[in-house]
Protein backbone atom coordinates (compact mmCIF):
# COMPACT_ATOMS: atom_id res chain seq x y z
CA UNK A 1 0.00 0.00 0.00
CA UNK A 2 1.12 3.51 -0.64
CA UNK A 3 2.24 5.89 2.10
CA UNK A 4 1.63 9.61 2.16
CA UNK A 5 4.55 11.67 3.46
CA UNK A 6 3.97 15.24 4.53
CA UNK A 7 6.28 17.36 2.39
CA UNK A 8 7.91 20.49 3.76
CA UNK A 9 7.09 23.79 2.10
CA UNK A 10 8.69 27.02 3.29
CA UNK A 11 8.12 30.65 2.45
CA UNK A 12 11.12 31.79 4.46
CA UNK A 13 9.31 33.07 7.57
CA UNK A 14 10.20 32.07 11.14
CA UNK A 15 6.86 30.37 11.60
CA UNK A 16 7.50 28.26 8.55
CA UNK A 17 10.85 27.11 9.90
CA UNK A 18 9.29 26.05 13.22
CA UNK A 19 6.48 24.18 11.52
CA UNK A 20 8.97 22.66 9.10
CA UNK A 21 10.82 20.92 11.93
CA UNK A 22 7.59 19.35 13.19
CA UNK A 23 6.39 18.31 9.78
CA UNK A 24 9.68 16.73 8.77
CA UNK A 25 9.13 13.88 11.28
CA UNK A 26 5.46 13.34 10.50
CA UNK A 27 4.66 10.31 8.39
CA UNK A 28 1.02 9.44 7.88
CA UNK A 29 0.32 5.86 6.91
CA UNK A 30 -2.55 5.07 4.61
CA UNK A 31 -3.15 1.54 5.98
CA UNK A 32 -5.36 0.61 8.90
CA UNK A 33 -3.10 -2.34 9.80
CA UNK A 34 0.01 -0.18 10.18
CA UNK A 35 -1.97 2.26 12.34
CA UNK A 36 -3.21 -0.61 14.50
CA UNK A 37 0.25 -2.12 14.94
CA UNK A 38 1.77 1.24 15.86
CA UNK A 39 -0.83 1.87 18.57
CA UNK A 40 0.31 1.47 22.17
CA UNK A 41 -0.55 -1.89 23.66
CA UNK A 42 -0.46 -3.77 20.35
CA UNK A 43 3.23 -4.66 20.44
CA UNK A 44 2.45 -8.38 20.71
CA UNK A 45 0.84 -8.45 17.27
CA UNK A 46 2.67 -8.96 14.00
CA UNK A 47 1.61 -7.77 10.58
CA UNK A 48 -0.68 -10.12 8.71
CA UNK A 49 0.05 -10.23 4.98
CA UNK A 50 -2.68 -8.62 2.92
CA UNK A 51 -2.95 -11.56 0.54
CA UNK A 52 -3.75 -13.80 3.52
CA UNK A 53 -6.57 -11.48 4.56
CA UNK A 54 -7.96 -11.19 1.05
CA UNK A 55 -8.14 -14.98 0.67
CA UNK A 56 -11.68 -15.64 1.89
CA UNK A 57 -10.86 -19.30 2.58
CA UNK A 58 -8.64 -18.17 5.46
CA UNK A 59 -11.57 -16.27 6.98
CA UNK A 60 -14.04 -19.15 6.96
CA UNK A 61 -16.46 -18.92 9.89
CA UNK A 62 -15.36 -15.48 11.08
CA UNK A 63 -18.52 -13.88 9.71
CA UNK A 64 -20.39 -15.63 12.53
CA UNK A 65 -18.03 -14.21 15.15
CA UNK A 66 -17.93 -10.56 14.10
CA UNK A 67 -20.85 -8.16 13.72
CA UNK A 68 -20.75 -5.96 10.62
CA UNK A 69 -18.24 -8.44 9.22
CA UNK A 70 -18.15 -7.07 5.67
CA UNK A 71 -17.64 -3.46 6.77
CA UNK A 72 -14.99 -4.46 9.34
CA UNK A 73 -13.09 -6.38 6.66
CA UNK A 74 -13.31 -3.40 4.31
CA UNK A 75 -11.93 -1.17 7.07
CA UNK A 76 -8.97 -3.50 7.67
CA UNK A 77 -8.18 -3.64 3.95
CA UNK A 78 -8.73 0.13 3.51
CA UNK A 79 -11.63 -0.32 1.12
CA UNK A 80 -14.37 1.22 3.27
CA UNK A 81 -16.21 4.27 2.02
CA UNK A 82 -15.62 7.39 4.08
CA UNK A 83 -19.36 8.01 4.48
CA UNK A 84 -20.00 4.56 5.95
CA UNK A 85 -16.94 4.90 8.13
CA UNK A 86 -18.25 8.09 9.73
CA UNK A 87 -21.66 6.59 10.44
CA UNK A 88 -20.37 3.47 12.21
CA UNK A 89 -17.02 4.80 13.35
CA UNK A 90 -17.12 3.73 17.02
CA UNK A 91 -18.62 0.24 16.77
CA UNK A 92 -16.94 -0.55 13.48
CA UNK A 93 -13.47 0.14 14.85
CA UNK A 94 -14.12 -2.30 17.71
CA UNK A 95 -15.32 -4.97 15.31
CA UNK A 96 -12.32 -4.39 13.06
CA UNK A 97 -9.98 -4.96 16.01
CA UNK A 98 -11.82 -8.19 16.86
CA UNK A 99 -11.69 -9.40 13.27
CA UNK A 100 -8.00 -8.61 12.90
CA UNK A 101 -7.26 -10.40 16.17
CA UNK A 102 -9.05 -13.55 15.05
CA UNK A 103 -7.30 -13.42 11.66
CA UNK A 104 -4.02 -12.90 13.51
CA UNK A 105 -4.57 -16.10 15.51
CA UNK A 106 -4.88 -18.04 12.25
CA UNK A 107 -1.98 -16.25 10.59
CA UNK A 108 0.64 -16.93 13.27
CA UNK A 109 0.27 -20.71 12.93
CA UNK A 110 1.20 -20.54 9.24
CA UNK A 111 4.80 -20.82 8.04
CA UNK A 112 5.11 -17.11 7.29
CA UNK A 113 3.37 -16.10 10.49
CA UNK A 114 5.62 -18.31 12.60
CA UNK A 115 8.68 -16.82 10.91
CA UNK A 116 7.59 -13.31 11.91
CA UNK A 117 6.75 -14.29 15.46
CA UNK A 118 10.01 -16.16 16.03
CA UNK A 119 11.88 -12.94 15.29
CA UNK A 120 9.84 -11.11 17.92
CA UNK A 121 10.49 -13.99 20.32
CA UNK A 122 14.25 -13.76 19.81
CA UNK A 123 14.14 -10.01 20.50
CA UNK A 124 12.19 -10.59 23.70
CA UNK A 125 9.24 -8.45 22.54
CA UNK A 126 6.84 -10.46 24.69
CA UNK A 127 8.82 -10.08 27.90
CA UNK A 128 11.03 -12.44 29.89
CA UNK A 129 10.39 -15.00 32.60
CA UNK A 130 10.67 -13.53 36.13
CA UNK A 131 12.07 -16.73 37.65
CA UNK A 132 15.73 -16.53 38.57
CA UNK A 133 16.59 -20.03 37.34
CA UNK A 134 15.02 -19.30 33.94
CA UNK A 135 17.77 -16.72 33.30
CA UNK A 136 15.50 -14.17 31.56
CA UNK A 137 14.05 -16.72 29.18
CA UNK A 138 11.90 -14.98 26.49
CA UNK A 139 8.17 -15.62 26.78
CA UNK A 140 5.51 -16.38 24.18
CA UNK A 141 1.89 -15.18 24.16
CA UNK A 142 -0.79 -17.85 24.43
CA UNK A 143 -4.54 -17.99 24.85
CA UNK A 144 -6.23 -20.24 27.36
CA UNK A 145 -9.21 -20.65 25.03
CA UNK A 146 -9.83 -20.03 21.35
CA UNK A 147 -13.14 -18.27 21.94
CA UNK A 148 -13.03 -14.45 22.11
CA UNK A 149 -14.14 -12.52 25.21
CA UNK A 150 -13.35 -15.46 27.50
CA UNK A 151 -9.76 -15.11 28.79
CA UNK A 152 -7.02 -12.52 28.39
CA UNK A 153 -3.64 -13.35 26.92
CA UNK A 154 -1.01 -15.08 29.08
CA UNK A 155 2.73 -15.52 28.59
CA UNK A 156 4.23 -19.01 28.35
CA UNK A 157 7.78 -19.80 29.41
CA UNK A 158 9.25 -22.73 27.50
CA UNK A 159 11.83 -23.29 30.23
CA UNK A 160 9.70 -23.66 33.37
CA UNK A 161 6.51 -24.32 31.34
CA UNK A 162 4.46 -21.95 33.46
CA UNK A 163 2.12 -19.10 32.57
CA UNK A 164 2.49 -15.47 33.59
CA UNK A 165 0.36 -12.37 33.29
CA UNK A 166 1.77 -9.42 31.30
CA UNK A 167 3.18 -6.60 33.42
CA UNK A 168 1.51 -3.88 31.37
CA UNK A 169 -2.23 -3.40 31.81
CA UNK A 170 -2.44 -2.58 28.10
CA UNK A 171 -1.07 -6.00 27.21
CA UNK A 172 -3.04 -7.69 29.97
CA UNK A 173 -6.31 -6.54 28.37
CA UNK A 174 -5.56 -8.25 25.03
CA UNK A 175 -7.90 -11.13 24.28
CA UNK A 176 -6.18 -14.50 24.43
CA UNK A 177 -8.14 -15.70 21.39
CA UNK A 178 -6.01 -13.35 19.26
CA UNK A 179 -3.10 -15.78 19.75
CA UNK A 180 -4.91 -19.06 20.37
CA UNK A 181 -3.98 -22.14 22.35
CA UNK A 182 -1.75 -23.68 19.67
CA UNK A 183 0.78 -21.00 18.74
CA UNK A 184 3.69 -21.33 21.25
CA UNK A 185 3.77 -25.13 21.17
CA UNK A 186 3.62 -25.27 17.38
CA UNK A 187 6.44 -22.73 17.26
CA UNK A 188 8.70 -25.01 19.29
CA UNK A 189 7.81 -27.97 17.05
CA UNK A 190 8.63 -26.05 13.88
CA UNK A 191 11.76 -24.43 15.33
CA UNK A 192 13.25 -27.07 17.67
CA UNK A 193 16.57 -25.18 17.79
CA UNK A 194 15.00 -22.46 19.97
CA UNK A 195 13.65 -24.86 22.60
CA UNK A 196 15.22 -23.62 25.84
CA UNK A 197 17.25 -26.04 27.97
CA UNK A 198 15.77 -27.08 31.28
CA UNK A 199 18.97 -26.56 33.26
CA UNK A 200 22.01 -24.34 32.93
CA UNK A 201 22.33 -20.86 31.49
CA UNK A 202 21.02 -20.57 27.92
CA UNK A 203 23.20 -18.74 25.42
CA UNK A 204 20.88 -16.76 23.15
CA UNK A 205 21.62 -17.05 19.48
CA UNK A 206 23.68 -20.22 19.89
CA UNK A 207 21.91 -23.29 18.59
CA UNK A 208 24.73 -25.60 19.67
CA UNK A 209 24.55 -24.32 23.24
CA UNK A 210 20.80 -24.78 23.24
CA UNK A 211 21.22 -28.34 22.00
CA UNK A 212 23.81 -29.08 24.70
CA UNK A 213 21.49 -27.59 27.30
CA UNK A 214 18.64 -29.82 26.16
CA UNK A 215 20.88 -32.87 26.43
CA UNK A 216 21.94 -31.88 29.94
CA UNK A 217 18.31 -31.29 30.89
CA UNK A 218 17.26 -34.74 29.72
CA UNK A 219 20.11 -36.33 31.69
CA UNK A 220 19.22 -34.48 34.87
CA UNK A 221 15.59 -35.54 34.49
CA UNK A 222 16.35 -39.22 34.73
CA UNK A 223 16.24 -39.91 30.98
CA UNK A 224 12.48 -39.64 30.61
CA UNK A 225 12.97 -37.46 27.49
CA UNK A 226 10.42 -34.80 26.62
CA UNK A 227 11.00 -34.47 22.88
CA UNK A 228 10.20 -31.22 21.15
CA UNK A 229 8.26 -29.59 23.90
CA UNK A 230 10.60 -29.79 26.82
CA UNK A 231 11.39 -32.67 29.11
CA UNK A 232 11.61 -33.40 32.75
CA UNK A 233 12.95 -30.40 34.60
CA UNK A 234 12.60 -30.21 38.36
CA UNK A 235 10.65 -32.85 40.23
CA UNK A 236 6.86 -32.64 40.20
CA UNK A 237 6.59 -31.64 43.84
CA UNK A 238 9.21 -28.91 43.60
CA UNK A 239 7.75 -27.47 40.41
CA UNK A 240 4.31 -27.37 41.98
CA UNK A 241 5.62 -25.49 45.01
CA UNK A 242 7.38 -23.00 42.75
CA UNK A 243 4.32 -22.56 40.55
CA UNK A 244 1.98 -21.97 43.47
CA UNK A 245 4.40 -19.42 44.89
CA UNK A 246 4.74 -17.62 41.55
CA UNK A 247 1.01 -17.72 40.82
CA UNK A 248 0.42 -16.01 44.14
CA UNK A 249 2.75 -13.20 43.04
CA UNK A 250 1.19 -12.63 39.62
CA UNK A 251 -1.74 -10.36 40.58
CA UNK A 252 -0.37 -6.84 41.06
CA UNK A 253 -3.38 -5.24 42.72
CA UNK A 254 -4.49 -6.36 46.13
CA UNK A 255 -1.97 -9.18 46.42
CA UNK A 256 -0.27 -7.70 49.48
CA UNK A 257 -3.55 -7.08 51.25
CA UNK A 258 -4.82 -10.58 50.54
CA UNK A 259 -1.55 -12.11 51.67
CA UNK A 260 -2.06 -11.09 55.29
CA UNK A 261 -4.67 -13.77 55.87
CA UNK A 262 -3.05 -16.56 53.87
CA UNK A 263 -2.71 -19.78 55.81
CA UNK A 264 -5.44 -19.07 58.34
CA UNK A 265 -7.99 -21.90 58.37
CA UNK A 266 -6.74 -23.31 55.04
CA UNK A 267 -5.83 -26.92 54.39
CA UNK A 268 -2.63 -27.47 52.43
CA UNK A 269 -4.09 -30.56 50.80
CA UNK A 270 -7.23 -28.74 49.67
CA UNK A 271 -5.18 -25.92 48.20
CA UNK A 272 -3.01 -28.40 46.30
CA UNK A 273 -6.06 -30.16 44.88
CA UNK A 274 -7.60 -26.89 43.68
CA UNK A 275 -4.46 -25.82 41.82
CA UNK A 276 -5.04 -26.07 38.07
CA UNK A 277 -2.26 -27.03 35.70
CA UNK A 278 -1.70 -25.54 32.29
CA UNK A 279 -1.88 -28.23 29.61
CA UNK A 280 -0.11 -27.42 26.31
CA UNK A 281 -2.27 -28.30 23.33
CA UNK A 282 -1.94 -28.15 19.56
CA UNK A 283 -5.28 -27.82 17.79
CA UNK A 284 -7.01 -29.13 20.89
CA UNK A 285 -4.80 -32.20 21.36
CA UNK A 286 -2.34 -32.45 24.23
CA UNK A 287 1.30 -32.72 23.26
CA UNK A 288 2.25 -36.36 23.79
CA UNK A 289 5.49 -36.06 25.73
CA UNK A 290 4.22 -33.19 27.88
CA UNK A 291 0.97 -35.03 28.59
CA UNK A 292 2.92 -38.13 29.63
CA UNK A 293 5.12 -36.05 31.91
CA UNK A 294 2.11 -34.34 33.48
CA UNK A 295 0.39 -37.65 34.20
CA UNK A 296 3.50 -38.78 36.09
CA UNK A 297 3.70 -35.47 37.95
CA UNK A 298 0.05 -35.59 38.90
CA UNK A 299 0.47 -39.12 40.24
CA UNK A 300 3.32 -37.85 42.43
CA UNK A 301 1.15 -34.92 43.52
CA UNK A 302 -1.75 -37.20 44.46
CA UNK A 303 0.54 -39.28 46.65
CA UNK A 304 1.86 -36.14 48.35
CA UNK A 305 -1.68 -34.85 48.90
CA UNK A 306 -2.64 -38.15 50.51
CA UNK A 307 0.31 -37.87 52.90
CA UNK A 308 -0.67 -34.28 53.72
CA UNK A 309 -4.22 -35.33 54.48
CA UNK A 310 -2.97 -38.03 56.86
CA UNK A 311 -0.67 -35.57 58.63
CA UNK A 312 -3.41 -32.93 58.93
CA UNK A 313 -5.83 -35.53 60.27
CA UNK A 314 -3.38 -36.39 63.04
CA UNK A 315 -2.98 -32.76 64.03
Amino acid sequence: MSRFIVEDMSTGSDSDYSSQADASCLVVSSTWISWFLSSKGNEYFCEVDEDFILDRFNLTGLNNEVANYAQALDLITDQLDDEVQEELRGSLDTQARLLYGLIHARWIVTARGLAKMVEKYKRGDFGRCPRVLCHSQPLLPVGLVDIPYEKSVKLFCGRCEDLYSPKSSRHGSIDGAYFGTTFPHLLFLVYPAIIPPKVGTPLEGSNSAAAEGRGAGAGAGGGSGSGALGGVGASGARRRREREKDDALIPDSGAAAAGDGVGEGLSTASVALKAERYRPKIYGFQVHETAKLQRWQEAIRDRQVTKLEVLEART
